[in-house]
């Protein structure tokens, strides 16, 4: 059973640049680290606070274990101390969805 975790960012608007820079940093760490990232969204149109990330793990115990190896991970780490010092992101929510409409559907 494949779940999806989407992650809800409220960023800075006037650091949209530097959300951006997280988000591409992130390309390569999500993977090696066991995920499957879909990818990360930026402000474009409508609102300029909201942002996504989106990504597919196994299960929840997996997601644990690659939240685990995500934060010993040197390019991990060294971008969650980037977003701390730069402080673009004021909130984040995390929600973990299954997929529901067919064909894809696993239900």
């Amino acid at each position: 059973m494949t779940i999806t975790c989407f992650i809800r960012y409220q960023i800075n608007p006037y650091q949209r640049s530097d959300f951006i820079q997280y988000a591409q940093s992130w390309s390569q760490a999500i993977p090696r680290c066991g995920a499957d990232l879909i990818g990360y969204f930026a402000p474009h149109e409508g609102s300029s606070t909201t942002a996504y990330g989106v990504y597919n793990i196994e299960n929840l115990a997996e997601y644990e274990a690659y939240r685990a190896r995500l934060s010993r991970d040197p390019d991990g780490r060294a971008n969650y101390e980037f977003a701390q010092e730069k402080q673009f992101i004021q909130s984040e929510e995390r929600i973990f969805l299954k997929l529901a409409s067919a064909p894809h559907s696993e239900f």
